[in-house]
């Protein structure tokens, strides 16, 4: 029923999106002539804060390929393997297929958006191996759950102006998640994206003429042909000992953990997929052979996210990202703020893809708006935080874990982005407005 939106995007998207690093290159380019034209910062000054910003995302670059990494090797074990094989078992159909990845992705990103992207990379893997279905689709309907990551239990920016000692807490004080989070207004809008994403992939499912299928046997993990275990650094290598006392000692960890009412974090859910992945291979070996596989994926993380650290210091030390939207703000009324601030969160999110990083750089210009024109101040910054989630069903940066374990590329799946980037910006307006 939507393929009349999503044909013409999907041809468009194919035809003029550049490979992601090409796109970051000229995001670069972008943002540096903006910052030189619009706020007068000059070209050297651009150049130095561009370097000097470019390595500030490391620690971060190594989580998401972590992510990545860790989560191929977990699912590549026999028992999440069996595990993927009777969830996907569930879809008789390629509609069906469509319909359930969607629910599943949702499900897990607004528990975790790190959750998200591995879980539903790996779900469409598995049900690809079962039911024809047009791989491209499968994959972007995975990624598409990710849009309510900012609204769900791991958002970053709710989960700041929760806690105590936050660093707007003089303007705003402690805002509880029950007013955020667990608000009627997002709630509304959760549900409604519910309903609405599985829906949408399925109105999009292409004619059988149209449709890109994938050969099952080329998701199928290689399976290295077992040597004689004759040495004694080949019975260390083969050890289920090892193994198992290494990842005894990490479950030991996490129970404890979580005993102490810790939640989810990247280095959680790194910690939880290698431990999971080390015991249930059962030995080193096996263990590396997986990440052989796993590591082929995770060349785009490595390259890119250096450049956007990049963007970011220039989108921030130069005031560009402030200037945007204090631009799109001072169009905004009391009833109308909540609006803007997430047209202007869509905005800066392609150049700050981070939630933490954008809302340190709007919260300034945006809550002071808010308090000034008597606006509700948690409506406003979830406002932003529909905004940083909203531009990431077209921004590859967040995209690239999940296409390096699909092994797709972003024009595959960005054409269907498209119509959820459209759709879903509906669907958030309103409730962040009128509900």
């Amino acid at each position: 029923m939507l393929n009349f939106l999503s044909r013409p995007m999907v041809r468009l998207i194919d035809r003029y999106l550049p490979d992601p690093f090409v796109f970051v290159l000229v995001l670069t380019l972008i943002a540096g002539l903006a910052a030189v034209l619009t706020q007068g910062t000059g070209p050297l000054e651009v150049v130095t804060i561009w370097g000097d910003g470019f390595w500030s995302l490391l620690t971060f670059s190594m989580q998401m390929l972590l992510v990545l990494v860790t989560g191929y090797m977990m699912a590549s074990t026999p028992l999440v393997r069996r595990g993927l094989t009777a969830l996907a078992s569930l879809a008789s159909s390629a509609g069906g297929a469509i319909l359930l990845v969607s629910f599943v992705s949702l499900a897990a990103s607004w528990i975790n958006w790190g959750f998200g992207l591995v879980v539903g990379a790996l779900f469409a893997r598995e049900l690809a191996r079962t039911i024809r279905v047009d791989y491209r689709l499968l994959v972007a309907s995975a990624y598409s759950g990710f849009i309510v990551w900012h609204g769900g239990l791991a958002g970053s920016i709710p989960l700041s102006i929760a806690t105590d000692g936050h660093p707007f807490a003089d303007i705003t004080g402690v805002i509880p998640t029950s007013q955020t989070i667990f608000s009627v207004y997002n709630l509304v809008i959760v549900a409604a994206l519910f309903i609405a994403i599985p829906l949408v992939n399925r109105a999009m499912l292409p004619r059988e003429d149209e449709a890109v299928y994938i050969d099952p046997a080329l998701l199928e993990d290689s399976t290295p042909e077992k040597s004689g275990v004759s040495t004694p650094a080949d019975r260390i290598e083969n050890s289920f000992v090892l193994s198992l006392l290494i990842g005894a000692a990490g479950a030991a960890w996490l129970i404890q953990y979580f005993a102490a009412g810790n939640g989810l974090s990247l280095n959680v859910i790194n910690f939880l997929f290698l431990t999971v992945a080390t015991i249930l291979h059962g030995s080193p070996r096996n263990l590396l052979n997986a990440l052989t596989d796993a590591v082929k994926g995770g060349a785009g993380i490595v390259i890119q996210f250096p450049f956007y650290a990049g963007i970011m210091a220039i989108m921030v030390q130069s005031g560009l990202a402030a200037s945007i939207s204090e631009a799109l703000v001072g169009l905004a009324s009391a009833t109308s703020l909540p609006f803007w601030s997430f047209i202007s969160a869509g905005i800066v999110n392609f150049f700050v893809p981070s939630g933490g990083g954008q809302w340190a750089v709007q919260a300034p210009v945006i809550l002071p708006a808010a308090e000034a024109l008597g606006a509700d101040i948690a409506r406003t910054a979830m406002a932003v935080a529909w905004g940083d989630a909203w531009t990431n069903m077209v921004q590859p940066f967040w995209a690239l874990p999940i296409l390096g374990i699909a092994g797709l590329r972003a024009k595959d799946i960005m054409g269907f982005c498209v119509v959820h980037l459209l759709l879903s910006g509906l669907i958030i307006a309103a409730g962040l407005v009128f509900i």
